[in-house]
């Protein structure tokens, strides 16, 4: 038996919206979330045309020249505006009929690449029970015929299995929403051994064995440790009155432990430093959870990943900063202070998910809102960026 893709309306008319356009294919990215039994599609994003493109209207008209690459980098830029509980689930082709054939191979080619380029930057590992399987969606852009096929990700070697794709009004309208702050104080040393101090390399270990600690922190939801396997919304049910898009927030507070391991004893080693690098601050973070019976255990790990992606995302966005401002050759290694971007979210119509971003303090209102319509091919009014944290180091 395939899978079923519960999807919003809306993506079905932005779709249909798409297949009008006359170039011979559009390519896009499939947003939404995984479940055992279900995956939900909330959201389709047209992969970005490149400058030449929008140049010069006459597009290739054969799929080989599909531009890999850029649609991967797409992808990575899109995922970091997603909080947690939300993923890249698939790919998708509105292509003419004379293409049909080809789209087939080209959405293959395209879901393995893009989940690769997307593991590549995780620093959480996926749970053994985690669904692995990846949408590839294909429209006929003259009888609008909508053939919806499965990859597992996992394996290199997998076909094609079919998948039902059933739209849904409000799917997302009430969907639950875990909201946390989270303190940073992360000391990674820089050893003397390490070649030209590399920051972003050392960072990134840092951030590896932080987000270790992540995982393995108690989380309280609303003020109490619930079992794994308890339904997320137990002794909340009284709630079911409304179908106005609304969100239910649900506090959480995160408790990490102080020593690690369960022996009473640890090895010290000492290691020569040059110096160290701290991150510290107040980070916000959210994750989102369908309504359809959710377990704690669904909604804590879509948390903990959100903790983690949003704190190697910014550190990412940094350096890419750094890179562009300063040059990668920078030597001067005195003490320095950077800001991390701040968080901001910004409301999705017809859902109570929002999707996120992160600005720099000098950058300006137009510029989030060019970056929204550029990444995710949505216009976002400046009342509506809600920026979620105060500024910090």
């Amino acid at each position: 038996m395939g899978r079923t893709y519960f999807v919003e309306e809306a993506v079905g008319q932005y779709l249909s919206d798409l297949s009008t356009k006359l170039k011979p294919y559009v390519t896009g990215l499939l947003i939404g979330q995984c479940s055992a039994q279900r995956d939900y599609v909330i959201r389709a994003v047209r992969t970005p045309p490149k400058e030449e493109q929008k140049e010069d209207s006459i597009s290739p008209s054969k799929l080989a020249s599909v531009d890999e690459e850029w649609i991967t980098t797409h992808a990575s830029q899109v995922s970091r505006m997603l909080p947690g509980g939300l993923l890249v689930l698939g790919v998708f082709i509105i292509a003419t009929p004379e293409l049909s054939k080809e789209s087939q191979n080209a959405l293959r080619k395209l879901i393995f690449s893009v989940e690769k380029s997307l593991t590549k930057r995780r620093l959480w590992k996926p749970a053994e029970e985690e669904v692995s399987d990846r949408a590839a969606l294909q429209i006929c852009s003259a009888t609008k015929k909508v053939v919806c096929r499965t990859y597992d990700v996992q394996d290199p070697k997998s076909s094609a299995k079919p998948a039902d794709w059933k739209y849904q009004t409000a799917l997302s309208a009430s969907w639950l929403a875990l909201d946390c702050t989270v303190n940073v104080n992360i000391h990674i040393p820089l050893l003397a051994t390490s070649p030209n101090h590399d920051l972003e390399k050392n960072t990134k270990n840092g951030l590896n064995r932080w987000s270790k600690q992540i995982e393995d922190s108690v989380f309280l939801i609303n003020g109490q440790v619930k079992d794994g396997d308890a339904e997320l919304l137990e002794g909340q049910k009284k709630l079911k009155g409304n179908t106005q898009p609304s969100t239910q927030f649900s506090d959480v507070k995160v408790l990490t432990q102080l020593s690690q391991g369960s022996s009473p004893r640890s090895t010290a080693t000492v290691q020569v430093c040059s110096g160290s690098i701290n991150l510290r601050g107040a980070v916000k973070c959210r994750a989102y959870i369908h309504n359809n019976k959710p377990k704690v255990k669904e909604a804590v790990q879509a948390l903990k990943r959100d903790i983690i992606n949003t704190l190697s995302d910014r550190c990412e966005i940094l350096f890419e900063d750094l890179i562009i401002n300063e040059g990668p050759h920078k030597k001067n290694f005195e003490r320095e202070y950077h800001v991390l971007p701040q968080r901001l979210f910004v409301p999705v119509a017809g859902s109570s998910v929002m999707l996120s971003d992160y600005k720099f303090g000098d950058e300006a209102t137009g510029e989030i809102q060019e970056r929204f319509i550029e990444m995710l091919d949505q216009s976002v009014q400046a009342e509506d960026i809600h920026v979620a944290e105060e500024m910090n180091t």
